[in-house]
């Protein structure tokens, strides 16, 4: 498990909290750019294709919508995506530049936890 603080003043938010499984790992709180990288090597930690559990995840910026539209793109599952999220996908799925948005880490990242997986 593990999540990402910020601090401003002495009040503590709990922006992002990981937790992961053999084969899914569970996004809570606010998903940001900032926590791209990490919540990407959680993903090739997963010793089966990954499916990503969303049903806690609060607010998400346009980065993490965009990195979970290739997560897709990429084979990576995901579940119990709340409906503003699911649209806002959409949309910028629909987007004449979104085939440019999946960057290779994203696509290599996908396609060893497809090659590799086992099943759980």
């Amino acid at each position: 498990m593990h999540s990402c603080k910020m601090h401003l003043g002495a009040a503590i938010l709990m922006t992002l909290k990981i937790d992961r499984g053999r084969a899914w790992i569970r996004l809570s709180g606010d998903f940001r750019s900032e926590h791209l990288e990490q919540v990407k090597a959680e993903i090739e930690l997963c010793e089966t294709p990954a499916i990503l559990d969303l049903e806690e995840l609060d607010l998400v910026d346009v980065e993490a919508v965009r990195f979970l539209n290739c997560c897709e793109a990429n084979g990576i599952s995901m579940i119990h995506c709340s409906p503003y999220i699911r649209k806002w996908m959409l949309r910028e799925r629909n987007q004449p530049e979104s085939d440019k948005q999946c960057g290779k880490k994203v696509q290599a990242a996908g396609k060893a936890n497809i090659a590799g997986g086992n099943s759980a």
